[in-house]
């Protein structure tokens, strides 16, 4: 029963295969029985994980199970309070991964509260409200205007009944739904004979048979997919786990080779067992995990600034290494707010000014204003008039203002008076908003512009009758008492419209509307068409004494007056966004429920090539198995006409590429696609709570441009990350090196363990954490993304390292074979020259690690307030180490004089004397005998 195309069969045929019956509907008892057949009308999630296992799984991860071997060794040390510290670390980092993984998810949770609560249906000859959950296949629904559908149903009646179907297909407007079967495959967007569980009746009654519930439904296979998908390490988890790895091998290797080599010299096997533990915790950056989630963390403080709300902390930096985005039109590129665009009317063609739902605007002949008078006036006046919606701010309706009194204006001098700046109160015209039809909320944005209210035009020609909107009569008309006498006004599709006029309005006068003329309307519509612009024919009539109030009578030997296009607009920021994304080597994408046309032209006003083979629809796309797909993936840049497992497939196919990919949405349908995404992103505001629990970021204003800012941000902390895991690693080289080539040559150990612990402290901490909110570096939007399988030493950060670490390595060692000569063997005095020029040097290198193009001197040594400040505190904390007697005792140092402390320095900062002596002496002296 559920594999049938319901679609395709007339409401005859699927009452008989139902075996209902459309009077009486269901009998309870035959309900039962189906219920317990067919399982309740709820969707079906996967087997909770428990709590505790989720937590337990955060100490899976390779960097941790690092920490926890240096937990081990700090605690065999006897450094308890190190010990205590990492667990600290560690605790920390599971307590922030459970949370975020819990809240997670909680996607098919949110999923499951959009389903209805209760439905009317026909029971045993009886209307019914029966719980949602309780619906079964053959029950009767009873739809009205508001009504949130429970199942997917075949329609049996309807009376002007249309559906908002945006969360579940993407289409921006109303979908008509009739009655009837339809032939061949049809698109979800397309079956206009079905409506669909979660969607909301928005005008219109009707009454139809239900096919499918629960998980058999479009948004059931929607849950399904979720399901589907697989949840995947990001770039970032993936290269710490990759450097943690690293990392343990080179420690084990490092470790067992001093071993070996001090036991075969004949060392005391314990005492090599020492050093080799104390080049492992040399080795091992133990704050690496707890500097990278800080660093996310304060990433998450700084989008949440640009109205990006980060739900999963390693997003920030995947965001900086997105290859492609890909974007739902409807709400994220598109204001979702139908806007009349242009307009002709009494032989010109004029452009409407301002976009959304704000009365501000203006109308302009080749950019000229244009005064709203005579035909234009007219047929603002029809739009206004043959309308139902309602156009209102912040709650209050146009009528509310009007009956207090408030509201002198006249016709087109409606932003010139108090009534104007009262209701918009400042420039930017507060919050308004549309109840009813979105084409209707068009018009009547597009009449006030002109300074021509409903409310006020109903006060002076009130409203007799109506006759609604028919999908077979595509028009909709309404009397109305103009003076002594009615007139009909009436608006509807442009070929049916022109087909029931006889005359037009052209400059004031009632003109013949011969072939040339008509031909004229043809053309104008077809342009406006062209523009992907939906088009409405308004006309009018007066109506001669005592004639009879009906469509075939009123709706003849009209006066057209003109034609109005409009379009759901591109967000102003949009395309500026695009252009930013294109400068930064990303891709963006479209993907929409619309048509073809609709697309190409939103996509051409956005700056996004809609040629010949760079658009696909849905149907093209279904023809495509999804090798063929993936091949075609990397040139097409807009999906027209697509369905949920369409958008599902799209984000594979690119993936399966190399891209790294962001996908964005607000409506059920983006769900599965968002969570296969490699980086989903969620509409804060008009997002369902399914799209905005499957997402890792929301977007708190639904603005594109703001995916831009945090792709900068998200550029800027990975850089941070580079930065310190290049300062991290090249202090812990310096130190591995130190210790290495002394055991290896016979030396003296030139650190002790705990000097080592010390030293990761004061040195690995707040410096560290410093260059985790260091300043983004000039042009970061100018560079193309780095590739998604680019390792994080690439692009010479493991040279330059390297080559940092052997260098703070050497000067240590040369030290401390100084200190052992000058002091006649004091050890202790040749360790604290060695610990000291091991910490000066650090953090001499931590400026230098600000970045990986210029010198310390170009990035500015101030620029950073807190660097400096935890560099002044790391300073500060080892002067308490060598000159404090109780910490003396401790660490096992000695008190360094002048002389030592210059030769600490010279070693330490030997390369920013260098550069200081090049910037300031050479390149001076270079340039004026240059110059000479």
């Amino acid at each position: 029963m559920q594999s049938r195309l319901w679609y395709q069969l007339s409401p005859g045929e699927a009452l008989e295969a139902l075996q209902t019956d459309a009077g009486r509907g269901l009998a309870e008892l035959e309900a039962r029985r189906r219920l317990g057949e067919a399982g309740p009308n709820q969707l079906k999630a996967k087997p909770k994980v428990p709590p505790y296992r989720i937590f337990l799984a955060q100490f899976q991860d390779f960097m941790v199970l690092v920490l926890l071997a240096a937990t081990a060794v700090s605690a065999f040390l006897g450094e308890t309070a190190d010990a205590i510290t990492i667990v600290a670390i560690v605790v920390i980092n599971a307590i922030l991964g459970f949370v975020q993984e819990y809240r997670a998810e909680r996607s098919l949770e949110a999923l499951k509260e959009m389903t209805a609560p209760e439905a009317r249906v026909r029971r045993d000859n009886e209307v019914r409200r029966v719980p949602a959950r309780d619906i079964v296949p053959g029950d009767i629904l009873l739809l009205e205007s508001g009504d949130r559908v429970a199942a997917d149903a075949l329609l049996l009646k309807a009376v002007n009944l249309q559906a908002d179907e945006a969360a579940l297909t993407g289409e921006s407007v109303p979908v008509h739904k009739e009655p009837g079967p339809l032939r061949g495959t049809v698109a979800v967007g397309d079956r206009r004979n079905m409506i669909h569980q979660g969607t909301v009746i928005t005008s219109g009654r009707g009454e139809a048979v239900v096919v499918a519930t629960g998980m058999n439904t479009e948004v059931g296979r929607i849950a399904g997919m979720l399901q589907e998908v697989a949840d995947e390490d990001t770039p970032l988890q993936k290269r710490l786990a990759s450097l943690g790895r690293w990392l343990v091998l080179a420690c084990l290797a490092i470790c067992a080779t001093v071993v070996i080599i001090g036991t075969m010299r004949g060392e005391e096997l314990y005492g090599m067992f020492l050093a080799g533990v104390s080049l492992a915790v040399a080795a091992i950056p133990e704050g690496l995990p707890a500097i990278v989630t800080v660093c996310l963390a304060l990433g998450v403080q700084k989008m949440v600034q640009r109205n990006a709300i980060i739900r999963k902390l390693p997003a920030v930096e995947t965001l900086g290494c997105a290859t492609v985005i890909c974007s739902d039109k409807t709400g994220t590129l598109t204001q979702n707010q139908m806007t009349v665009r242009r307009v002709w009317a009494g032989g010109k063609s004029l452009m409407v000014s301002g976009t959304g739902y704000i009365p501000q605007g203006e109308y302009q002949d080749q950019g000229r204003r244009v005064a709203v008078d005579g035909d234009l006036k007219m047929l603002l006046t029809i739009a206004a008039l043959c309308n139902n919606a309602l156009l209102q701010k912040a709650g209050l309706t146009i009528g509310g203002w009007l009956r207090r009194g408030n509201g002198r204006e006249k016709a087109g001098e409606g932003q010139k008076t108090g009534f104007f700046s009262k209701m918009f109160g400042g420039r930017n015209g507060g919050s308004w908003s549309i109840s009813g039809d979105p084409t209707e909320g068009a018009l009547l944005v597009a009449a006030a512009k002109g300074g021509l209210w409903r409310e006020r035009l109903e006060g002076e020609e009130p409203r007799v009758a109506e006759i609604p909107f028919d999908s077979d009569r595509k028009r909709m008309s309404v009397i109305c008492r103009a003076g002594r006498g009615l007139r009909a006004y009436v608006k509807g599709a442009p070929d049916v419209i022109l087909d029931l006029c006889d005359r037009i309005l052209i400059d004031g006068r009632v003109l013949p509307l011969d072939a040339a003329r008509r031909e004229l309307i043809r053309a104008e519509n077809e342009a406006m068409a062209g523009q992907a612009l939906r088009v409405l024919a308004l006309a009018y009539r007066d109506l001669e004494a005592g004639e009879e109030i009906k469509g075939e009578t009123v709706e003849k030997n009209l006066i057209l007056v003109g034609l109005m296009g409009m379009l759901d607009p591109p967000r102003p920021e949009a395309a500026a966004a695009i252009r930013v994304c294109h400068q930064a080597g990303i891709k963006v994408v479209m993907i929409t429920g619309d048509h073809q046309v609709t697309a190409r032209a939103v996509a051409r006003e956005l700056g996004l090539p809609a040629g010949a083979g760079q658009v696909l629809n849905g149907r093209e796309l279904e023809t495509m198995n999804d090798t063929e797909l993936a091949g075609v993936a990397p040139e097409v840049n807009v999906y027209a006409r697509v369905s949920p497992h369409h958008k599902l497939r799209i984000v594979r196919a690119l993936k399966a590429n190399g891209h790294i990919v962001a996908m964005t949405g607000d409506g059920v349908n983006d769900a599965p696609a968002i969570k296969e995404a490699d980086i989903g992103i969620a509409m804060g505001r008009s997002g369902t709570d399914v799209a905005r629990e499957a997402a890792a970021m929301v977007l708190a204003d639904d603005n594109f441009a703001t995916i831009v800012a945090a792709v900068e941000e998200g550029r800027g902390i990975y850089d941070n990350i580079r930065k310190f895991i290049r300062y991290l690693l090249s202090c812990n080289i310096g130190e591995v090196f130190t210790m290495f080539v002394a055991v290896i040559s016979g030396l003296p150990l030139p650190l002790l363990p705990i000097q080592i612990l010390w030293m990761n402290l004061v040195t690995d901490g707040l410096p560290a954490m410093a260059l985790g909110v260091d300043n983004k570096e000039p042009g970061l939007m100018q560079r193309p993304p780095h590739p998604p399988g680019e390792s994080v030493f690439a692009r010479g950060l493991g040279k330059g390292m390297v080559v940092l670490g052997l260098q703070i390595g050497l000067a240590t060692l040369a030290v401390f074979i100084l200190g052992l000569y000058l002091g006649d063997g004091d050890l202790i005095t040749a360790r604290t020259l060695a610990f000291t020029t091991l910490v000066m040097a650090q953090l001499f290198a931590v400026f230098e690690c600000r970045s990986e193009y210029l010198s310390p001197f170009a990035v500015g040594y101030f620029s950073n307030p807190y660097l400096v400040l935890a560099v002044a505190c790391s300073v500060t904390m080892q002067l308490l180490v060598l000159y404090i007697p109780l910490l003396q005792a401790v660490f096992k140092t000695a008190p360094l004089n002048s002389f030592h402390w210059g030769i600490v320095l010279l070693a330490a900062g030997w390369r920013t004397l260098l550069q200081a002596i090049s910037l300031y002496l050479v390149v001076p002296v270079w340039r004026l005998v240059w110059q000479r």
